[in-house]
């Protein structure tokens, strides 16, 4: 019998959403006969102050992690970010080199996910993008193009989406339309959680899961200044509500230093008049799905609140341009940087209630529709413009 050659593909993740959003994704690959997955993992999965968790998480799915990065430069602001994807490039040429994959999957727009495509389109390898061609409010957006060129093959979530990418000069016949992972994860947790499930993780007020209750998640804007002044109105107007309140931490872009700072003031010094804000740093994926399910609104930033959420109908306030431009559903009420005008937004979402469930992210088997076209891809290492 013929011996089948395996396609060796590396998946470097560098965050703890990359694992979170593609876990079916990565499952369908290890469970592939022509396909040797390697994971890279490095980023914010290895900071101490986020536990040891999600390493625990990924080892505990069966996956075998290849390659660790100790690639960060702590200090949340705009030159670590810099020398952060820096010394991504360092740290990741030398574990390509050693593995030597066939293909490299890029997720998103995360400045160290950059750095990795550039390094892989140096090394002669096939790139493959996910979520191209998806429009921001931040300097995400030029990340994600910046990938968007780099890679040779895109799994984009949307017709929008991959119409952009084929605009940009990329091959209309390396462009699909899968969907999102995130949603389709999303939509695949049955998980149900406890009535005292959250006060187990982080610190603050005890939660009561089976009545209502606000999530918060509001994360640096890298191209604003006065992130924490963003994060301080919010804060005020949950706190004035006095609706409960799950507070996540905000991520480890430029900017986090000063809204983590803020949130440590507002709450060591007694500043917090309701006494229903709960703050944690973060939970594994079924865990924070489930919690999602159940969240009467979802309040701040986060692009779970304009993907996952409109799956499921939640009623999103969403805070600011970190989300500007990205496709939304009925259920997101976009509001500025105002404490009033965030408390009158809540308010309103409170009072409607759910949304109809909305498909504009979710399509039927998107991960095994991304392992086959990604195990099943050939293509020259020299890409070349695609003119209209």
């Amino acid at each position: 019998m013929k011996n089948t050659v395996k396609k060796k593909i590396c998946f470097p993740i560098t965050s703890r959403v990359h694992y979170a959003r593609q876990k079916q994704f990565l499952d369908i690959l290890k469970k592939r006969k022509d396909v040797d997955l390697q994971l890279v993992v490095g980023g914010s999965v290895l900071l101490e102050k986020y536990g040891q968790k999600f390493l625990d998480a990924i080892r505990n799915d069966g996956h075998t992690i290849n390659e660790t990065l100790f690639n960060v430069i702590d200090g949340g602001n705009h030159v670590t970010m810099a020398k952060t994807a820096g010394l991504t490039a360092l740290e990741f040429s030398n574990s390509l080199y050693k593995l030597n994959p066939d293909i490299v999957v890029i997720r998103g727009d995360r400045f160290e996910q950059l750095a990795m495509a550039m390094v892989a389109a140096y090394l002669n390898k096939i790139v493959v993008h996910i979520e191209g061609g998806d429009v921001t409010g931040t300097i995400d957006e030029s990340i994600r193009h910046a990938i968007t060129k780099l890679a040779h093959a895109h799994l984009v979530t949307n017709k929008a989406a991959a119409r952009r990418v084929i605009q940009m000069g990329e091959d209309p016949k390396m462009v699909w339309n899968v969907g999102s992972p995130d949603v389709e994860f999303a939509a695949s947790v049955s998980k149900r959680l406890p009535a005292g499930f959250i006060d187990r993780f982080g610190i603050g007020d005890r939660i009561d899961l089976t009545k209502p209750f606000i999530i918060a998640l509001q994360h640096p804007v890298t191209t604003e200044a006065n992130n924490r002044e963003h994060l301080e109105a919010t804060l005020e107007a949950v706190d004035e509500l006095e609706i409960p309140t799950i507070w996540f931490w905000p991520n480890s872009d430029a900017g986090t230093a000063e809204m983590a700072k803020a949130i440590r003031i507002y709450r060591e010094h007694g500043k917090i008049k309701s006494g229903k804000i709960h703050f944690l740093v973060d939970l594994l994926p079924e865990d924070f799905i489930a919690l999602l399910k159940r969240a009467s609104c979802i309040v701040g930033n986060s692009s779970a609140g304009i993907k996952e959420s409109s799956y499921f109908g939640i009623p999103v306030v969403n805070v600011g341009t970190r989300q500007a431009n990205r496709m939304r559903g009925e259920n997101v009420l976009d509001v500025g940087y105002n404490k009033e005008s965030i408390k009158k937004a809540i308010a309103k979402q409170m009072a409607h209630g759910l949304y109809k469930r909305s498909t504009l992210y979710y399509k039927p088997n998107t991960s095994k529709k991304m392992a086959e076209i990604i195990s099943g891809l050939n293509v020259g290492i020299q890409k070349k413009f695609h003119d209209a």
